[in-house]
């Protein structure tokens, strides 16, 4: 009879065990989730931005036609991205030309002292901050999600339950690099 009640009580903890770390792992991943959505919205108003930056540009510097045509294409990749990889790989890509694009305002100066694209320079300014943020957040999310799944014994429940490791939003190795731009 005693025996039979300690294994019942195992049972039971470990089922309680079990419970806990499975809602501790969903609500992880739903953390995840709710980060490269805040990553998403960043980016999106980002890329909302950047067509008004590039008419700004347009009347100024009607011979950096190369420079505009890059920025109007990495908006397009970073918008028809999908996965978190290509997301990173499109946003390093944005945020490149975006810094040849601010490279070419340096020279002129008319463009430079315009209020339309001072402004426009802030907002993007600011919106870049956001996504550090945002890249940040996800990042520490999934660094926290991805410990939960390999710590024993919850290592255990995650396997049981098909819990993956979740991807960084991380800088491809171009991004590590000194941007150089040429005229």
């Amino acid at each position: 009879m005693n025996a039979t009640i300690i294994i019942i009580g195992v049972i039971v903890a470990f089922l309680v065990y079990a419970w806990f770390v499975y809602n501790t792992l969903v609500a992880a991943r739903m953390r995840i989730a709710e980060a490269l959505s805040q990553i998403d919205v960043q980016l999106k108003r980002r890329t909302d931005l950047i067509p008004n930056l590039v008419e700004t540009v347009k009347g100024y510097a009607k011979h950096e036609k190369g420079v505009l045509e890059n920025v109007t294409r990495a908006r397009a990749d970073l918008m028809q991205a999908g996965s978190v990889q290509e997301k990173a790989a499109a946003n390093n890509m944005l945020s490149d030309t975006l810094k040849s694009l601010f490279a070419v305002s340096e020279a002129y100066p008319d463009l430079k002292a315009s209020q339309n694209f001072q402004s426009l320079q802030e907002e993007l300014s600011d919106t870049e901050n956001k996504v550090a943020y945002s890249r940040q957040f996800m990042n520490s999310n999934v660094l926290d999600y991805n410990t939960k799944i390999q710590l024993f014994p919850n290592s255990i429940i995650a396997n049981m339950f098909h819990f993956k490791e979740a991807e960084f939003f991380a800088a491809d190795e171009a991004d590590k690099k000194p941007v150089k731009v040429e005229f």
